[in-house]
C-alpha cells in the first residue's frame, strides 16, 4: 500500500538528486517501455509433439492430500511464523557479520506498483497511474541501498532479482541511476545474473534495449494464459501478438535468456485452454518455463473478491491442468525442475539439478549459490545464515523508517534449534522429490532419530505406495508433484501453529 508523499525535506541532498524531475506529473515512460512498433513478423512456430495420452483422472484419495492447505516452502521457517523479536538492531547485526564473510550475496528489489491490478494477483502491489509515488519510493530505495552499504560494505554481488509489482514502471532515469546507485556501492560480478520480472503488455523494442543497456540478462514475462474469456476474467487482456513481440523485442535486444511464466487453476480455464496456451509459448521457446497454481485468498487479497469462484476449476481439474501443462512441455524437449519449473537442456538450470545444486528461494527454483539474500524495498524479506528479515510492508511505514536513518525491519525469524536441519530436508524433498535423513543430519551434527516422528506421519503415503521408505532415504515416487509440499510439510516443525496457506496443487 502506498503512504503519504515522502518527506524531501528529510532525505540527503544526495539521494534527492539521484531521481531527477521528481515531481513532474506526467507518466513517463517506464523502463520496459517505450514507442510500442510494429513487432517483426515471427509468428510462433508450434512445435509438433506425439500425441499425448488424456490426462489422468485423480482418485478420490489423491484430491483429498491434494486439497491439504500447506506452505510453498520458499523459506523455511515460513512467513507466517516471524515476529517482531527480529529488529532492526538484530537485522544490523546479521548485515555486519555478512560483511566479514566476504562472500558474494545477491540482491532482490521489489517496486510495489502497477498500472493496473490484475485480479489474480496475489503480489504486494498497488495501482499507479502516475510517477509521483514511483518517483518517491525510487528516491527512498537509493536510502535504503545506503544504509545497507554502511554495514555490508562494497561486498560482492552474483545475482540481481527485480520484482513486484512491475519493476518497468520505474521511469528510465530512476532505473538507470538506481543500478549506478548499486553498481557503485557493491561489486558486481562480471558472470553476474540481473533479471527483472516483466509484463508482456508493457514491452517495447526501445524499452528492451534499455533493459540490456542496463545489463539486465534474464527476463521473466508473465504470460499466465492466452485464452481471450479467462483474460477477462482475470482482467489482463494480453494477446498472443502482444507476447510475441515481447519475445522479439527482447532478442533483438541481446537478451536471450527469456523466462515464461505460466498459470493453471484460474477461473473459466480448461484443458483445452491449458494446451492451447502451453503449445503455443512452446513455440516461442523460452529458455524456462514456470507453471503456478492459482491461489485463491480473498481474505489476504481483498481483490480476489472480484474473481467468480463458481468458475474456478476444482481440485480434480486442477491436478489434470497441471499434469497436462508438464506433458507438453517435457514433450516439447523441456526438463523438469522440482515441482513447477521447466528448463531446455543446455540451461544452467539443468546443470544445476543434474550437480545436485539446485537451490529454492523466493523467487522459485534458482542455481544462485549465495547464502544471503538481501531483500530491498517494502515488503521484502531477506535470508541470512542467521535468520530472516523482513520489511514494513506498508510504503508510508517502510520511508519513514529509512528517513530516520534506521533499517525498515519490522520482523523476522532467527534460525533456532533444528531450523537449518529441517530447511535442507525440506529443500532436497522440493528439488529433487528425495533426501537422505542420515546424510543431512550428519551434516548438521544431528542425529537420524530427530525424524522419527516426522517418518511416523508419513505411513498412509507410504501405505499408499506414494512414498518409499528405503534405510535413512526418502523418496516420493508417485503423483511427486502433487504431493512434493504434503510430504515436505511432514517435516515442518512450525506447522499448525498459525498461517493460512494455498491447496498442495
Amino acid at each position: 500500500m502506498v503512504g503519504s508523499p515522502s518527506r524531501w525535506e528529510h532525505r540527503p541532498a544526495a539521494s534527492r538528486l539521484l531521481c531527477s524531475a521528481a515531481t513532474k506529473r506526467a507518466v513517463s515512460p517506464p523502463i520496459g517501455a517505450g514507442t510500442r512498433t510494429t513487432a517483426p513478423s515471427r509468428k510462433a512456430d508450434r512445435r509438433k509433439v506425439e500425441p499425448m495420452n488424456a490426462p489422468f483422472t485423480p482418485t478420490p484419495s489423491l484430491i483429498d492430500v491434494a486439497r491439504r492447505m500447506v506452505p510453498r516452502y520458499t523459506s523455511y521457517p515460513t512467513a507466517p511464523h516471524f515476529s517482531p523479536a527480529v529488529t532492526a538492531e538484530t537485522y544490523g547485526g546479521w548485515l555486519e557479520k555478512v560483511r566479514d564473510r566476504g562472500e558474494a550475496i545477491s540482491l532482490y528489489l521489489h517496486v510495489p506498483f502497477c498500472r493496473t491490478i490484475c485480479n489474480y494477483c496475489g503480489c504486494t502491489t498497488k495501482a499507479a497511474l502516475r510517477d509521483d509515488p514511483v518517483r518517491a519510493y525510487a528516491a527512498a530505495i537509493h536510502d535504503e541501498i545506503a544504509l545497507l552499504a554502511e554495514r555490508l560494505g562494497p561486498v560482492e554481488v552474483s545475482h540481481i532479482h527485480w520484482g513486484g509489482g512491475t519493476p518497468s514502471i520505474l521511469p528510465p532515469d530512476c532505473f538507470d541511476a538506481l543500478v549506478r546507485d548499486l553498481s557503485n556501492r557493491f561489486r558486481f560480478r562480471p558472470d553476474m545474473e540481473h533479471a527483472i520480472e516483466l509484463d508482456p503488455r508493457h514491452v517495447t523494442a526501445e524499452g528492451a534495449r534499455r533493459l540490456a543497456g542496463l545489463g539486465i540478462n534474464r527476463t521473466s514475462l508473465g504470460v499466465q494464459t492466452l485464452d481471450v474469456a479467462v483474460q477477462k476474467a482475470i482482467a489482463r487482456i494480453q494477446p498472443l501478438g502482444v507476447v510475441e513481440a515481447s519475445f522479439a523485442y527482447m532478442r533483438e535486444a541481446g537478451i536471450t535468456a527469456i523466462n515464461a511464466d505460466l498459470m493453471y487453476g484460474l477461473p473459466l480455464q480448461t484443458l483445452d485452454t491449458i494446451h492451447d496456451t502451453a503449445e503455443r509459448v512452446l513455440g516461442l521457446q523460452p529458455s524456462r518455463f514456470a507453471i503456478f497454481g492459482y491461489a485463491h485468498l480473498p481474505w489476504m487479497k481483498r481483490h480476489q473478491r472480484l474473481i467468480d469462484e463458481a468458475a474456478l476449476p476444482d481440485a480434480a481439474e486442477r491436478i489434470r491442468q497441471a499434469g497436462l501443462a508438464r506433458e507438453i512441455l517435457e514433450r516439447g524437449g523441456y526438463v523438469e525442475i522440482g515441482i513447477d519449473h521447466f528448463a531446455l537442456p543446455h540451461d544452467a538450470l539443468t546443470r544445476a539439478q543434474e550437480e545436485r545444486r539446485l537451490h529454492r528461494n523466493f523467487q522459485g527454483y534458482t542455481d544462485d549459490a549465495a547464502t544471503t539474500l538481501i531483500g530491498i524495498g517494502a515488503s521484502s524479506i531477506s535470508r541470512t545464515p542467521w535468520g530472516f528479515a523482513q520489511n514494513a510492508p506498508d510504503n508510508h511505514s517502510w520511508r519513514r523508517a529509512i528517513e530516520s536513518g534506521q533499517l525498515p525491519t519490522v520482523r523476522g525469524k532467527a534460525y533456532e534449534g533444528d531450523d537449518l536441519l529441517r530447511a535442507a530436508v525440506i529443500e532436497d524433498l522440493l528439488c529433487t522429490f528425495g533426501v537422505d535423513l542420515a546424510e543431512v543430519a550428519i551434516r548438521h551434527g544431528a542425529s537420524v532419530d530427530s525424524f522419527g516422528e516426522d517418518l511416523r506421519r508419513l505411513a498412509p503415503l507410504v501405505n499408499a505406495g506414494w512414498v518409499e521408505l528405503r534405510g535413512s532415504r526418502v523418496a516420493v515416487r508417485r503423483h511427486r508433484h502433487e504431493i512434493a509440499r504434503v510430504v515436505a510439510a511432514e517435516f515442518d516443525a512450525y506447522l499448525g501453529r498459525g498461517g493460512r496457506h494455498s491447496t498442495a496443487v
